[in-house]
Order: structure tokens, then C-alpha cells, then sequence
């Protein structure tokens, strides 16, 4: 009955109130700013393309591919910034990317020559490249347990809230016909980046993600030998078809298909992208109180089919194309497709952290990094390829398989992660 009693209140942890006194102090400290800090990259996100084509004149051709120059630099980055993570710590290696994508924002903010927007956005790439890593490492050593699932959940619904407001107010702020509009979001941007780095230098100083050297212990392994293990490479596919499936279609796939395909307006898409917002917000806390316990590749899997219907049900809006229902059809498949997203972000990342070890906990979320970077390039060039033939159906079809695809990898991954890894409850935290 005591083994019973502790599984149930382990399980109802999560509401607002107890995750926050479950919490440790730098863990308060780096959940408290989450969206003030997001919010500046929530009013550049959706408008920098916009900004180099419309406002500064460069042809939209050359934005895009500078555009690019963000996740090519950050997955360039991943993987060295990793192991200086690993060497020198989270905290230093994160100030670095800070300052990076401090001076990258101002210069952006002033570009008027494609080789201006050029050195800025390699400059945010830089940061792209090493803050994933960065703060999950971060986070991982501040929080534990069964805590760190929770900690990784309302974190990912704390950004998408901060990015959504800031995209609604920047949305109404800015103008194309009044460039220092564009300027001063920038600026924002890069301001918004003294707040994490303040929390680094005061409150969180004294956090540490690398161990103590210890010159009798073997030496730790390099990415090769990370990636040799079956857990971490069923691990890393999955979490690049994930990429490539779910967020490489956010930004072309899914709007090229909803405009295209469903014949929808500009403004159902908007409205799309805030329903996604709010079902993340709303329903994260739920999610993270049932998902709790639960073994997480099996989450992986209700995600995967979660997935496959939202895709089945935007291929049915392309079916009624110009109408209302198809218009219903891109918003529910918003709504849907982020009930997903609320099972896939408190899973991915404890399962990476869970297998790491103070040694290697910067080398491994970089390799998290990297394959959601992957699946984010790959994606896009995907969608683009089989719309630009219309190849409607079969985009369709391609998505739900990948969803399927998915869940065939959870059960494989299954079979090869401790079940520590897996969201199992241990005999330590069930009699606790």
C-alpha cells in the first residue's frame, strides 16, 4: 500500500503550485524569466524575412538563403560548442552565445548591405547553436528526477507563450513603410538577451554542469563512442523524423500547403499559429499530470498518432480547398498538432539527460540539438519538393507515414533504454 501511496502522489505533483515549491532556488530563478526572454525573439521571429525583403530591399532569393544562415551556423556550432559545454561549463559557453546574439540583433537591427544581415544572423546562429545545449545542461544539473520531465514541460510552454505574445505584439507594432519600426524590435531582441545573462552572472554563478575532474576515472568518450550506444542512436533518429515531421513543416510545409493546397487566407494561418500557442499553454500542465509515471516511449507513441490525425485532417482541408471547412480544417490541425508537441517536449529531452552523465551532459543535448536541426532543414526542402509537383497527396501520406514511423522507433528505443531513462518509477522514488 505504501509502494501504491507514493506512485499516486508522485503522479498528482503537477499543478502550478507544488511544481513551483517542488523547485529548487536557481530552478525558480531560470523558470521565472523564461517568456520575458523568449518574448524579444517572438517579435523578430516571424518578421526578419519580411524586414530584409520589404523593409531593406534585398531580393527574396538572397533573404532566404540568409535566412538560412541561422540553423546552417547553429548546426555547424552544435557539436563543438557540446564539448567546450562539457570542458568549460554551461554558464561560459552560454554568456558566449549571448554576447553573440547580442551584437548579431543590433547589427541586423542597422543592416542596410546584404553583408551586414550576413555577419548578424551567423551571429544569432552561433547562439542557436550552442543555448539548446546550453540550458538543458543547465537545467538538467539544477533539477532531478521526476522533476526534470515536469521542469523541461512547462519550460517549452513558457517559451511558446513568450514567442506568441511577442509575435502578436510585434504584429501590430511594426510597419514596412516605417523602417525604425523594425529597428527597434531588434533592439528589443538584443536587450531581452541581458536577462538571461544577468540570472548567469548573479543568481546561477555558482552552478556547476561539468563534474570535478577526476584523474582516476576513465577518460570520457567523444561523440563517436556516445553514438556507438544502441539507446542513444535509436534516440537520435527519432528525434530527427520527429524534426522532420513535426517543426520542419511549420514554417513551409504547413503554410505552403494551407495556401496552396486548402486555398485558406494569410490571416486563418495567423490564427493558426496562435491557436498552437494557446493549446500549448493551456494544456501543458494536464499532459505533464498524466504523462507522469507513464514509461515515456510510450508517450512517444499517443504522440506519433496524435500527429498522424492532425495530418489527416489538414489532407481533409485540402479536400474542401476556399471554403469554411477548410479553413476549420488548418485550425484544428493546429490544435491537434500541439497536443502533440505537449507530449513529444517533457519526453525527448529527459530521456537525453536521464542517460547523460555530468561528464558528457553537454555532448549529448548537443546531439539533440543537432538532429532537431537536421529534421528542421531537411523538412522544409522535403515539403517543397513534393508540393512544387503537386504532389499534394502524397505530402499528405508521407507525414502520417513518418508519424508511424515514429512510434515503430519508440518501441525499438524501448527495448534499449534503462528504465530510469524511461519515466519508470524506481523503488527509491516509489517508497519516497
Amino acid at each position: 500500500m505504501c509502494d501504491v501511496g507514493g506512485v499516486r502522489q508522485n503522479a498528482l505533483v503537477i499543478s502550478i503550485r507544488s511544481f513551483w515549491g517542488a523547485l529548487p532556488r536557481e530552478g525558480r530563478w531560470l523558470l521565472s524569466t523564461v517568456a520575458i526572454q523568449t518574448l524579444g525573439r517572438g517579435l523578430t521571429l516571424p518578421f526578419t524575412i519580411i524586414y530584409l525583403h520589404e523593409v531593406r530591399g534585398f531580393d527574396l532569393g538572397l533573404s532566404g538563403a540568409l535566412m538560412s544562415l541561422i540553423a546552417i551556423v547553429g548546426l555547424i556550432v552544435t557539436g563543438p560548442g557540446g564539448t567546450l559545454i562539457d570542458r568549460f561549463g554551461a554558464r561560459k559557453i552560454l554568456l558566449v552565445g549571448l554576447a553573440a546574439m547580442i551584437a548579431g540583433c543590433t547589427l541586423l537591427a542597422f543592416a542596410t548591405h546584404p553583408a551586414v544581415a550576413a555577419v548578424g544572423l551567423i551571429l544569432i546562429g552561433v547562439n542557436f547553436g550552442v543555448s539548446w545545449p546550453g540550458f538543458n545542461a543547465l537545467i538538467a544539473a539544477v533539477v532531478k528526477g521526476d522533476l526534470r520531465q515536469q521542469y523541461f514541460g512547462v519550460n517549452f510552454a513558457l517559451v511558446n507563450l513568450g514567442i506568441g505574445v511577442g509575435g502578436i505584439i510585434g504584429g501590430f507594432y511594426v510597419d514596412v513603410d516605417s523602417p525604425e519600426t523594425f529597428t527597434v524590435i531588434f533592439l528589443v531582441d538584443a536587450i531581452s538577451c541581458l536577462i538571461p545573462a544577468a540570472l548567469l552572472l548573479g543568481p546561477l554563478r555558482h552552478v556547476r554542469t561539468q563534474s570535478v575532474p577526476d584523474h582516476g576515472a576513465p577518460p570520457v568518450g567523444g561523440y563517436r563512442e556516445i553514438l556507438r550506444q544502441p539507446a542513444v542512436l535509436w534516440l537520435t533518429l527519432l528525434t530527427f523524423l520527429a524534426m522532420f515531421i513535426g517543426y520542419g513543416q511549420m514554417e513551409a510545409g504547413f503554410p505552403a500547403y494551407a495556401r496552396q493546397v486548402a486555398e485558406v487566407s494569410t490571416q486563418v494561418i495567423g490564427f493558426a499559429f496562435a491557436v498552437n500557442t494557446v493549446v500549448i499553454v493551456l494544456l501543458q500542465f494536464t499532459v505533464l499530470r498524466l504523462i507522469t509515471g507513464k514509461r515515456r516511449t510510450r508517450v512517444m507513441w499517443v504522440m506519433a498518432l496524435v500527429w498522424a490525425a492532425s495530418w489527416l485532417i489538414l489532407g481533409a482541408a485540402g479536400l474542401l480547398p476556399d471554403s469554411l471547412a477548410a479553413a476549420i480544417g488548418v485550425l484544428a490541425f493546429m490544435g491537434v498538432f500541439a497536443f502533440g508537441e505537449t507530449l513529444l517536449q517533457p519526453t525527448v529531452p529527459a530521456i537525453y539527460n536521464d542517460l547523460a552523465s555530468d561528464h558528457n551532459r553537454g555532448r549529448y543535448n548537443a546531439i539533440n540539438s543537432a538532429a532537431f536541426q537536421g529534421g528542421a532543414i531537411a523538412g522544409p526542402i522535403a515539403a517543397g519538393l513534393l508540393l512544387d509537383q503537386g504532389l499534394d497527396a502524397v505530402y499528405i501520406g508521407v507525414m502520417v507515414v513518418g508519424c508511424l514511423g515514429i512510434g515503430v522507433l519508440s518501441t525499438a528505443l524501448e527495448r534499449r533504454i534503462p528504465a530510469s531513462a524511461n519515466g519508470v518509477p524506481t523503488p527509491e522514488s516509489v517508497s519516497g
